[in-house]
């Protein structure tokens, strides 16, 4: 995930990248995707709308309409087989039954255009619980429980509507992450990985038991990407991302 490098050069991450043996990366400008086919990194995840303005309000739907549409389109360019979509802040005004409606609708709309072009819209879980940081945690965040954002998902009733399982937030919110990950595996399109507390490294500073996770879903039938999403704290970063490279290597 390059964002949680900056700002380190693209022209030094990309080719470490891939001389560590990563497959893809994503949280990349696309100006970028050249220079990562070059040196035969695919891309893992298209972005579209962020995660501030979503769904959950109805005066996003024609924003979100165009930005999902468009990284669908680049997705197709690249042969990527995902992009990601959130549910956005809560509004004063929205409860929580239609903001539900709303996500569920908007999704509805958009998903046959992801389905004729054989991509999925992958759904973002977010934990509103972390204020320390604004990449950290989201307060406010509509979609900030995974039950919640599997049951919009199974409400869309699509294949190429699937939960982006992120570790670090899901251990926030509501732990039991493997039984969770396991559990909702039909669901599942995308994995994220960081250690908590801090979003740090996957090493022994944080609680997550990686090796037993990394295991688990290795011998499980998910078959699609693990990403790095950790803001590194060593003072090599490159190190760091070795380190976690090796850890998921199993």
């Amino acid at each position: 995930m390059a964002w949680c490098f900056n700002p380190m050069p693209m022209e030094t991450l990309i080719p470490a990248c891939a001389k560590m043996g990563l497959q893809a990366m994503e949280g990349i400008d696309v100006k970028w995707y050249p220079l990562m086919k070059e040196h035969g990194l695919k891309v893992s995840l298209c972005s579209g709308h962020g995660f501030k303005d979503g769904p959950v309000n109805p005066d996003n739907h024609a924003m979100c309409t165009e930005k999902l549409k468009g990284a669908i389109d680049t997705a197709v360019k690249w042969n990527c087989p995902s992009v990601i979509t959130f549910t956005g802040m809560s509004k004063k005004g929205i409860g929580f039954e239609q903001g539900t409606k709303n996500c569920v609708e908007f999704w509805k709309s958009v998903i046959p255009y992801a389905e004729e072009n054989n991509v999925q819209l992958v759904l973002e879980h977010l934990n509103s619980r972390d204020d320390s940081h604004p990449m950290k945690g989201h307060p406010g965040y509509f979609g900030d429980d995974v039950d919640h954002c599997l049951d919009m998902i199974k409400q869309v009733d699509s294949p190429n509507m699937k939960l982006l399982f992120d570790f670090y937030h899901v251990q926030i919110m509501n732990g039991d992450v493997i039984r969770r990950f396991r559990q909702s595996l039909p669901y599942i399109g995308h994995l994220h990985t960081a250690g908590n507390p801090g979003r740090c490294e996957l090493d022994d500073t944080q609680e997550m038991n990686y090796s037993a996770i990394i295991k688990a879903v290795a011998d499980s039938e998910y078959d699609g990407y693990v990403v790095q999403e950790y803001i590194p704290t060593w003072d090599d970063k490159l190190a760091s991302l070795r380190h976690g490279v090796a850890l998921c290597d199993v």
